[in-house]
């Protein structure tokens, strides 16, 4: 896909999505972003975004994009509207931090993954890990042309290639190399309180902080 042609759909304006927004438009994308509130509180966002975006709600902004990202808090997950992601690569951006989510105790036991939570509630959504472990501010500046020394890595995790393939391009694109950890079953190597969680890394780096992560840290 030509990011000319494609529609982002963001739902959730926090500081990921609204960051991931910016990158967006700023590389040529439509997006369209939600937040559980009502679009009209967006209106500062989509000025300084500008034309390339609109405030919508979170059905709409799943509607509305080829591809979606969902960044919500992950205890809201089970409000991310299904039917308009079917069929859809959904990036998934979320964390579990229990003082905000309350204890799940599947993830406390390392049974499951966040992103595999948000696949279990999007059944015929194809979820891909992406920008759940670098801070937001970083995803608009820690950014180099591909090819640079040290370039910045992040990681993604999926069962789908295709949605694989659309996040490492977008990385690439937003200006970062990309670590392949697997399927989503693996994602966990990513998610907080691991070694590869919002520490600056190169794709070297990285994969080795992906290899020494426990599955309870």
């Amino acid at each position: 896909m030509h990011p000319n042609m494609t529609t982002l759909g963001i739902i959730g304006a926090g500081h990921i999505g609204s960051q991931v927004a910016r990158a967006a438009v700023a590389h040529g994308y439509d997006v369209v972003i939600a937040n559980s509130r009502e679009p009209e509180t967006l209106a500062d966002l989509i000025a300084e975004l500008g034309p390339k975006a609109r405030a919508a709600t979170p059905a709409e902004a799943g509607a509305a994009g080829d591809v979606v990202v969902v960044t919500v808090p992950l205890r809201a997950i089970d409000q991310v509207p299904v039917e308009p992601l079917a069929g859809k690569i959904v990036l998934d951006t979320n964390n579990y931090y229990f003082e905000r989510d309350g204890h799940i105790d599947a993830l406390d036991r390392g049974e499951t993954t966040t992103s595999e939570l948000l696949q279990q509630h999007l059944p015929t959504s194809r979820v891909v890990k992406a920008f759940n472990h670098i801070p937001a501010k970083d995803i608009t500046v820690d950014v180099a042309p591909a090819g640079t020394p040290d370039r910045r890595a992040l990681a993604t995790a999926g069962d789908d290639a295709e949605a694989v393939a659309f996040v490492t391009d977008l990385y690439d694109q937003f200006g970062f190399d990309t670590v392949n950890i697997g399927p989503l079953s693996e994602s966990w190597r990513v998610e907080r309180d691991r070694p590869a969680y919002v520490v600056r890394q190169n794709a070297d780096e990285l994969r080795a902080n992906l290899a020494i992560a426990n599955r309870l840290p």
